[in-house]
């Protein structure tokens, strides 16, 4: 086994990083260096740790975890993050692993698997649950291009808080951004998707499987 592996780990809610700490430094290899609960926070710390894996979640308030990704990786192309998402689609994890991100795993794997997870991004490979492979690799096959694809990462956010039943102020909020430029993003994604409403918005979240019926 490798000596340390030291992680960040990025999540917006306390109790969740404090299971997860405790959970990774039941293996002798890993240590937790830091810990942020905000895409913000992530990149600033980044710099001052340099961690070895980062382990992150993707749903926060603020920038969120695919523009931290992006903004990690753009100020170290080495990075080595790990996504640890609720979403279990095979569309957010296309999404992060475009990003750059090296793996994703849902939040209801066994502990081993990422501890495991891990090790294994340490080493610089990738890891991907394997049923979310599976469904990315279904999807491959037959190919199917699911509508979202063709949002930007920022769209895709605005989108996903949109088919929630967020009003704009809420996603301006959530996001960090002006009502004005979730106007102007909304705008995008009813252009791009063909939508007229929020009600149209949420039937193609439902029908990607990104939100349940």
């Amino acid at each position: 086994m490798s000596a340390n592996i030291k992680v960040m780990l990025v999540d917006d809610h306390a109790v969740v990083r404090m299971g997860f700490k405790l959970l990774l430094e039941s293996d002798q290899a890993i240590q937790v260096i830091a810990e942020a609960e905000s895409g913000e926070q992530a990149i600033k710390l980044y710099q001052e740790h340099r961690p070895d894996v980062v382990v992150m979640d993707i749903t926060m308030p603020g920038i969120g975890g695919l523009e931290a990704i992006d903004r990690i990786r753009a100020k170290d192309e080495h990075a080595r993050i790990l996504v640890l998402s609720a979403h279990e689609d095979s569309v957010h994890p296309k999404r992060v692993l475009n990003a750059g991100a090296m793996g994703y795993l849902t939040k209801r794997s066994a502990a081993e698997e990422l501890i495991k997870a891990i090790h294994t991004v340490a080493g610089g490979k990738m890891y991907l649950e394997a049923n979310v492979a599976q469904q990315m690799a279904i999807q491959q096959i037959s190919g199917q291009q699911n509508p979202v694809d063709v949002l930007s990462d920022r769209e895709f956010e605005v989108f996903m808080a949109l088919a929630k039943g967020k009003t704009t102020n809420e996603i301006a909020d959530i996001l960090s951004l002006s009502p004005r430029t979730v106007g102007t993003h909304l705008y995008n994604i009813k252009q791009k998707l063909n939508a007229s409403n929020s009600a149209e918005i949420a039937l193609i979240a439902m029908r990607s499987g990104l939100i349940d019926p």
